[in-house]
Order: C-alpha cells, then sequence, then structure tokens
C-alpha cells in the first residue's frame, strides 16, 4: 500500500518531487487509518473535533525525499536515510511523534557524524533536544576542532552557537587558528548584513563575550602581530596592552585568559594532588627556585601544572620541566619550557587559590624516568600545601615524588608548591 493509489483516501502535495526538483510539486498517495495508527498527529489530523476532510493537503515545510521516507517507516517500519535527507526526515518524526523514526535518525546521524557535518548536524540537535547526539557533536568539536571550525558550516552558525564554543575551555586547536575562524565568520556575517567589514563593525556583531573568550595572551607574539593586528577586532588601547604583556613590561591584569585551552574533556585529565592539606598566604618568594622531582611506574601524558597563587593577585612564572634520569652521566635535557604573567584564581575542586598552567602540547613521560618539575615565582604570598607525602596513587598511576638539592625555596615532598598535576594515560 505503500506510495500505492490503491484505497488512498487523502494525498500529501510537497515540493520538489522524486527528481529533486524543487519548484515542481508532487502528490503522495496515503491512507488516513494507517497513518493515524502509527502517528497521534495523524490521528487528530484525520479523525479528531476538526477533522481534515480535504482529499489533498499541502505541507509547504517540508520536501518529497523527507515525507517519502516517513511514509515508508510508517507503511514497513523501514527507512532509507541519506545526508540530503535525513534533517528532513528527523523534521517530520519529531513534528508527527514518531520517535521510533526520530532514533534512528539521530542514530545515522551519529554514525557519520564527523568535523565537516558537525556544524550541520549541532544545531538540529540543540533544536530537537537529542541530548546523546549534542554529547557526541561536542566531543568531535573537542578532539578536532581545527577540522570543525574550518568547515562550510562552521562559517554559518548562529553567533549563540559560535559564542558556545569560543568560551570552551576543552578544544584542542591553537588559538591563533581559532581567532582566524572567528574572524572569518564575523567577515561573512557583515557581508550578509550588507556591512562593511572593518574591525569596529566585525566587534560590534562578535560582541563582548566572544571577543573576551578569545585568549589572546597565549599566542606567540609573532602570531599576534601578523595576524591579530591585521584583524582590526582589537582596540589600539588593547594592542599596546597586549606589546607591554608579551613583554613583561604590563603591571596591570589582563581582562583576557592566560590559560591554554586544555584540549581535553574533565573526564579526560586525572589531577594528581600531593598534598593532605592547604594553608592560605604564607608562602613567599624571594628569586630561589621552587623544585621537586617525580617518576611515574606507567607511562603517561602530561598536560600541565596546578601552582599555588593567592586571591585577585598576579604571578610571573619562569617553570621549565626536564627529563633529569637516575644515572649521574645521564644528560637532563628540558622538555618544556613556559615564561607568562597568571592571574590568580578560585580552582575547583581542590578549592585553593591558584593558577593553571596547561602546555602548547602534551609532554609525554615514561614510567621509571626521574623528571625535574622546576619554577621561578615572582609575586606576592601565596597558599602553600603541606602534609605532603612521597607517594601517591592516582587513576592507577603510582607517583613518587623526592626532593632536589636546588629547592631554594624551600619546596619539598612535605609542602610548598606544585599542589596538582594534570595528566592522563597513554592510550
Amino acid at each position: 500500500m505503500f506510495n500505492n493509489d490503491l484505497f488512498s483516501d487523502v494525498k500529501f502535495v510537497v515540493g520538489g518531487g522524486p527528481n529533486g526538483q524543487s519548484e515542481s510539486k508532487e502528490a503522495i498517495p496515503a491512507h488516513k487509518f494507517v497513518l493515524s495508527i502509527s502517528s497521534p498527529v495523524f490521528e487528530a489530523m484525520f479523525y479528531g473535533e476538526l477533522a481534515e476532510t480535504r482529499e489533498k493537503i499541502e505541507l509547504p515545510d517540508c520536501e518529497y525525499e523527507s515525507l517519502l521516507e516517513l511514509f515508508r517507516y510508517i507503511y514497513s517500519d523501514e527507512v532509507i536515510l541519506s545526508g540530503s535527507n535525513v534533517m528532513g526526515v528527523l523534521y517530520l518524526a519529531k513534528k508527527y511523534m514518531v520517535p521510533s523514526l526520530a532514533d534512528e535518525c539521530t542514530k545515522y546521524l551519529q554514525e557519520h557524524l564527523d568535523p565537516s557535518n558537525v556544524f550541520s548536524i549541532l544545531p538540529s540537535a540543540q533544536k530537537y533536544e537529542e541530548k546523546n547526539l549534542q554529547e557526541r557533536c561536542w566531543k568531535v568539536i573537542d578532539k578536532q576542532t581545527e577540522e570543525a571550525v574550518k568547515s562550510d558550516g562552521f562559517a554559518t552558525i548562529e553567533r549563540s552557537l559560535l559564542e558556545a564554543v569560543v568560551i570552551r575551555d576543552t578544544l584542542s586547536i591553537k588559538e591563533v587558528d581559532l581567532l582566524k575562524a572567528v574572524n572569518v565568520w564575523a567577515t561573512n556575517e557583515c557581508e550578509r548584513q550588507g556591512l562593511t567589514t572593518d574591525g569596529e563593525i566585525k566587534r560590534r556583531i562578535l560582541g563582548e563575550s566572544i571577543v573576551k573568550g578569545i585568549r589572546f595572551p597565549v599566542m606567540k607574539e609573532v602570531e599576534f602581530a601578523t595576524v591579530v593586528i591585521d584583524s582590526r577586532i582589537l582596540t589600539p588601547e588593547e594592542v599596546s596592552t597586549f606589546f607591554k604583556y608579551f613583554n613583561c613590561v604590563l603591571n596591570s591584569p589582563l581582562e583576557f585568559s592566560e590559560s591554554v585551552r586544555s584540549g581535553f574533556s574533565d573526564d579526560d585529565i586525572s589531577r594528581c594532588c600531593r598534598f593532605l592539606s592547604i594553608r592560605k598566604g604564607c608562602w613567599g618568594y624571594g628569586g630561589e627556585a621552587d623544585v621537586i622531582d617525580f617518576t611515574v611506574d606507567k607511562d603517561i601524558m602530561l598536560h600541565g601544572l596546578c601552582l599555588f597563587g593567592s586571591e585577585t593577585s598576579n604571578y610571573s612564572v619562569n617553570l621549565t620541566i626536564s627529563e633529569i634520569g637516575f644515572n649521574p652521566d645521564y644528560l637532563p635535557h628540558t622538555l618544556v619550557s613556559k615564561t607568562r604573567r597568571f592571574s590568580s584564581k578560585l580552582l575547583q575542586p581542590a578549592n585553593y587559590y591558584g593558577f593553571e598552567i596547561l602546555f602548547d602540547s602534551t609532554i609525554t613521560c615514561t614510567k621509571n624516568i626521574k623528571y625535574e618539575i622546576r619554577a621561578f615565582i615572582s609575586g606576592p604570598m601565596s597558599w602553600v600545601g603541606s602534609g605532603g607525602v612521597s607517594t601517591v596513587v592516582c587513576s592507577g598511576v603510582t607517583f613518587t615524588f623526592t626532593d632536589n638539592a636546588d629547592a631554594g625555596n624551600g619546596t619539598s615532598t612535605r609542602s610548598g608548591q606544585f599542589p596538582e598535576i594534570l595528566f592522563s594515560l597513554l592510550p
């Protein structure tokens, strides 16, 4: 009986036609009773108090291919989905309250989800409140951010979704590349509205929440000079402030985040906490280094560290992590070096004031090799850890901490700096 005039008592007129000609109209025959036993909406339409009596019903909100698949599913419990019809079928499944078909559509979308289409799928997942599909979309965006923001779909997303992306901490993308994508979006939006694409208008369209969500401080100075300035999104005063920041002559706090995006969701990163208790503002800095050594019993990826600070304070930090081994003849070599000014804030879930130092790329730490964490810190008195232990087991990894003779500022296994190590297991 599917798509058959035999015993048909209603026809639905839609655009698109069987050959995909959008200007043409095509009628699909159907049977009121069959539709009604599968959809409460059709039941109300044909057998309710205001029952539809016309033999032909026009549906301007759908196309031939999508409606045909809705009917195919109602008649046969089968559906032929494709990239061109799945969104339309999902819309009709929701409209006519056929939840099992909606499930088939979301399953198809999840199986075919990738960075090239994620920004085309996510808005529909949000509109139809498909929670699982939304989560899958955000995972793709987090893990493959660079590819996703270069897709055609990103340039046409709503501003609200753009803001949700920009403020997200778990993106895995260089900040300068994110700025480039945001600038393309703003340029396209100016052209769509028929506006001049100058910096002031782009900033007005973006809004302060998006501009302040871009982490300009983590860019390299050359990236800032060659990309950010040309975008003209920042004011001359802000540009001047950033050049002072890059050259370590800025005395006032920045209004932009200074932390590198983690590139991993909270579930992916484990936090090794090495202190049993924390005390307020009693740890000072006099130019000597805070140093601690550690080993692990499994290979891990090191994402960053947490350092103590104090409320509403700023600290200048010169941090290095080196592989030093156990053999006296072993030649130590630096794995990462980071020099920057950081703003202290309340860190959760440990509930202390400090700041995260996230690395531009992860460091592989090999089991049974000794590593050294060394930091020269300048700033006001900070919080401090106490009751430290030499061995900590976290997420199945055993961290063993040992004192370093060069720790001139007093950090040790028992007390001092470096409250948390951010890591994940090697896959």
